[in-house]
């Protein structure tokens, strides 16, 4: 479950196999805040979800949508992990006490906890109105301080730590518009570091991770054209398209024992995105 076989070769000629890279998260608990993603499709928390049970981890699975979240867990329980799931309105402070109440009654513990609810907007401060930028900051960023709340005593009662990965965008520090979204997705740069230094006494590591251009449900949704796709596609300095693994793949990285020394970190995964000069939009 958690093991990864890898196949090197190295410079005289020699196979070596590693059979067992272990990212030490067996038996962990996580808890996936926005795991869930219409159909089949991967999403970001999905991803994360799916591939933090493949590494070891009992995921709770979060999400607004019961249903959703449902698919998620049957798609870990397909691949033989172990996961559950519970809904309910992570911008509510009665509900995120209840999800970490969950997580602790059925596994008595909790491990990590990963951040991934958003929503986006693409208007101006003139144009946006003022109900859709409240909207905007509560989605973005009041459940990551309430889950974040009431998760982080239950990691401290562990005596093991534990570790908290946020998700932002580049917009974040590379904006093209999109101000309400950016100006979100840049205050999650500073609590994310701020909590890294509150707690890292605590043994809690929190981390942030910018996605790029990834295409994701919530992306192509509202439908995307040909055109435009290939311009996401080529906005990459590797000309490559990234999608929900490419960061799932990353919240495992960051809540494993193989960053056991790595805080307050705001990991870019956006294919070089962020290095070339790109027009809003």
């Amino acid at each position: 479950m958690c093991k990864i076989n890898i196949k090197l070769t190295v410079i005289f000629g020699v196979r070596i196999m590693i059979e067992s890279l272990d990212f030490g998260l067996k038996d962990k608990v996580a808890i996936v805040a926005g795991g869930g993603a219409v159909g089949k499709e991967i999403g970001n928390g999905r991803a994360a979800s799916i591939l933090l049970a493949e590494a070891g981890a009992k995921v709770l699975v979060a999400d607004k949508d019961d249903a959703l979240a449902k698919n998620t867990v049957q798609m870990i329980k397909d691949r033989g992990g172990e996961a559950t799931s519970i809904s309910g309105d992570l911008t509510k402070s009665e509900q995120c006490k209840k999800v970490v109440d969950f997580v602790i009654s059925k596994w008595g513990r909790l491990d990590i906890l990963d951040n991934n609810i958003g929503i986006a907007s693409k208007l101006s401060v003139v144009d946006e109105p003022e109900e859709n930028w409240d909207h905007v900051m509560d989605i973005n960023l009041k459940p990551m301080f309430l889950m974040s709340k009431y998760a982080i005593p239950e990691m401290i009662k562990s005596g093991n730590g534990g570790s908290i990965v946020n998700i932002s965008s580049i917009s974040a520090t590379r904006p093209r518009g999109f101000t309400t979204y950016s100006a979100s997705k840049g205050a999650i740069l500073s609590l994310s570091q701020a909590m890294a230094v509150d707690h890292g006494a605590d043994g809690i590591r929190v981390n942030c991770i910018l996605p790029g251009p990834v295409y994701t449900p919530m992306v192509y949704s509202s439908g995307m054209t040909k055109q435009h796709r290939s311009q996401r596609q080529n906005a990459s300095l590797i000309q490559m398209e990234g999608d929900g693994w490419d960061i799932g793949k990353a919240v495992v990285y960051l809540s494993s024992s193989w960053a056991r020394y790595v805080t307050g970190h705001l990991m870019v995964v956006d294919g070089g995105c962020s290095l070339s000069s790109r027009p809003r939009g």
